[in-house]
C-alpha cells in the first residue's frame, strides 16, 4: 500500500511549511489533486491520512482530494480521448498507442487552510 508512504511525504510536506508559519496555525483542511493514473486509491489515502495525523500537528484535519481523469490525445487523429486504466490504453478510433497524456499523472498539495484567531485563511502551495 503506497498510499501510506504518500501520506508520510504528505505530512512532512505540510510540517515543513507549517513550522516556517511565526504562529503556527490551526489547520483544517488539506486539498490534494490526485490523477486517476497514479494508482493512488483515494479511499485508502484519506485511511492513512486519518490514521497517521491522529494526535498530530494535523489531527482533525481533512484531507480534501480532487481526482483528475485520465486524458490523453492522439496525434494521427488529433483528438483527446479518455482510456480506460487497465483495459485500454490505445486511441479508441486509430489504436495508436497512447503516448500524450495531458491530464491524469497530477499529484499535488493544491492549498492548505488554516485559521487564526476569529480568522480563516486558505494558502495556495508553490512548489
Amino acid at each position: 500500500m503506497h498510499e501510506t508512504d504518500m501520506t508520510k511525504a504528505l505530512i512532512v510536506t505540510v510540517r515543513k511549511w507549517w513550522k516556517e508559519q511565526p504562529e503556527r496555525p490551526k489547520i483544517s483542511q488539506v486539498h490534494l489533486t490526485v490523477g486517476q493514473f497514479t494508482c493512488v486509491e483515494p479511499v485508502s489515502l484519506q485511511f492513512a491520512f486519518e490514521v497517521q495525523t491522529r494526535n498530530t500537528f494535523l489531527d482533525g484535519a481533512e484531507l480534501v482530494i480532487e481526482e483528475t481523469p485520465l486524458i490523453a490525445f492522439c496525434h494521427q487523429c488529433r483528438q483527446e480521448y479518455r482510456p480506460e486504466i487497465g483495459i485500454q490504453y490505445a486511441c479508441p478510433t486509430c489504436q495508436s498507442p497512447m503516448d500524450d497524456i495531458r491530464s491524469g499523472r497530477e499529484l499535488k498539495i493544491e492549498r492548505i487552510e488554516y485559521s487564526q484567531p476569529d480568522v480563516v485563511i486558505s494558502a495556495k502551495c508553490e512548489e
